[in-house]
C-alpha cells in the first residue's frame, strides 16, 4: 500500500514546519533531537571507513524562512511564505528503517519552516507515479530515493524540466547524476561490502550467506558484490523482505541444509532478527552481521550476539536531503562540491554500541 500525496492545500499559511501524509492529514512531530548538534554526536561515533568523497556536512541548518522562490507552490499574500518539499521513497509497509528517514526529514521541515509530503511504494512503476504526482501538484522541490533508477530516470527528468530542483538519496549514487538530481546523500554501498567483507575475511570467514531482501534494488546488490569482492565464496540469496516469517522460513532452510554457511549478512535489521530466530531454529553456528540498525539490533550487538552493524545513518540522509533542498531555493547552494555526500558506512560494534544505543533507541540512529 502506498502513502499518497494530499492533493490540496499545498503552501497553505500556517502550515509552515509541518509534515503530511494520507489525505493531507498532518502527522504528529518525531520528537527527534533539532539542530545539528545532537546529530552530529551520534553520526561522530562510529568508526567509520574511508570512502572517494568523505563526509559532508553542512553548518547553517537554522536559517531563518523568508523570500519565496520562483514558480512552484502557489504563495499566499500577506503572512509568511514556506516551501513545498515532496518526498518519494520505496518503503515497504511496515519496514522501521524508514521510520528514521521520515523522523530526520519532519526535523528538517522543522527547523527549516518547510511543508513536507511524504509518499512511498516498494513498487518502481507506483514510486515514479508519486514522482509524477508531485511534479504535477508543483511543489518546489522533490528528494527522492532510486532504488531503481531505470524506471525512475525518465520521471526524474521531467521534474528538472519543469523547473523543480531535485535530490536523490539512500540509494542510487551511481546513477543520480544522469537522472538530474543536483545532489545526493547515502552511504557509498559498493564501499560499505567492501568493508563488511573486509572484516568477515580478517575473522575467518569464507561462506557468508547474504541476503536480498527486495528484486531489482541496486544498492542492495551492491553491498553483496562488495563482500563478495573480498569473500568468494559468498552466495546471494533472494527473500521476500515484507514477509518477515517467509524470511524466517528461507534462512532457517539454508541453514539447515549447508552447515558450511559461517556467516549470514543481511542487509537490513528487520532481516538481521529473522536471521537469529533462523540460526537458533537451525542449530547453526554461523555469525549474523547485518546492515542498519534498530534498537532491538543495537541490544543485540552489545549482547555479542551481533557481530557488527554498518550503518548508513538514514535519520541524517532524511534529515539532510530536506534541508539541502531548502537552502538551494533559499540561498542557491549546492552541497557536496557536485560529489554525493556520504552518510556512511559507519561500523557499529562492542567497542561503540554504549555510545550510539541511546541514538538507536531515540530513533535517530
Amino acid at each position: 500500500m502506498r502513502r499518497l500525496f494530499a492533493s490540496a492545500g499545498i503552501g497553505n499559511a500556517g502550515t509552515e514546519g509541518a509534515s503530511f501524509d494520507l489525505a493531507g492529514k498532518p502527522v504528529g512531530e518525531c520528537g527527534a533531537p533539532g539542530a545539528l548538534a545532537p546529530m552530529r554526536a551520534s553520526t561522530m561515533a562510529g568508526r567509520r571507513t574511508t570512502g572517494r568523497s568523505g563526509f559532508v556536512f553542512a553548518a547553517a541548518m537554522g536559517l531563518a524562512l523568508a523570500a519565496c522562490s520562483e514558480g512552484g507552490a502557489p504563495r499566499t499574500e500577506g503572512g509568511s511564505a514556506s516551501y513545498t518539499i515532496a518526498m518519494v521513497t520505496h518503503e515497504t509497509p511496515g519496514d522501521v528503517f524508514w521510520d528514521k528517514i521520515r523522523a530526520g526529514a519532519e526535523q528538517a521541515a522543522k527547523d527549516t519552516g518547510t511543508v513536507l509530503r511524504y509518499a512511498s511504494d516498494p513498487n518502481a512503476g507506483e514510486q515514479a507515479k508519486l514522482i509524477r504526482n508531485a511534479i504535477d501538484s508543483r511543489v518546489d522541490g522533490i528528494a527522492t530515493t532510486m532504488a531503481t533508477p531505470d524506471a525512475l530516470r525518465g520521471v526524474m527528468r521531467d521534474a528538472v524540466g519543469a523547473g523543480i530542483p531535485l535530490v536523490a538519496f539512500n540509494a542510487g549514487i551511481e546513477q543520480y547524476r544522469d537522472a538530474g538530481a543536483l545532489m545526493y546523500f547515502g552511504s557509498d554501498e559498493t564501499l560499505a561490502g567492501v568493508a563488511a567483507g573486509e572484516r568477515i575475511a580478517a575473522d575467518g570467514g569464507i561462506n557468508p550467506l547474504c541476503v536480498i531482501q527486495q528484486t531489482g534494488s541496486v544498492a542492495l546488490e551492491a553491498r553483496c558484490a562488495g563482500v563478495k569482492s573480498k569473500v568468494p565464496g559468498t552466495r546471494n540469496i533472494q527473500v521476500n523482505g515484507a514477509n518477515n516469517a517467509e524470511v524466517t522460513a528461507t534462512l532457517q532452510a539454508a541453514l539447515s541444509t549447508d552447515p558450511s554457511i559461517d556467516y549470514v549478512v543481511t542487509l537490513g535489521a528487520q532481516q538481521a532478527h529473522a536471521a537469529m530466530m533462523s540460526k537458533e531454529w537451525a542449530g547453526s553456528d554461523a555469525r549474523v552481521i547485518t546492515f542498519d540498525l534498530d534498537p532491538d539490533v543495537a541490544e543485540l550487538i552489545r549482547d555479542g550476539r551481533i557481530e557488527f552493524s554498518i550503518d548508513q545513518q538514514p535519520y541524517v540522509q532524511g534529515y539532510m536531503a530536506v534541508t539541502a533542498l531548502y537552502l538551494n531555493l533559499r540561498n542557491g547552494n549546492d552541497i557536496g562540491g557536485g560529489q554525493a555526500v556520504l552518510t556512511g558506512p559507519s561500523f557499529v560494534d562492542r567497542e561503540n554500541i554504549d555510545r550510539i544505543l541511546p541514538f538507536a533507541r531515540n530513533n535517530t540512529r
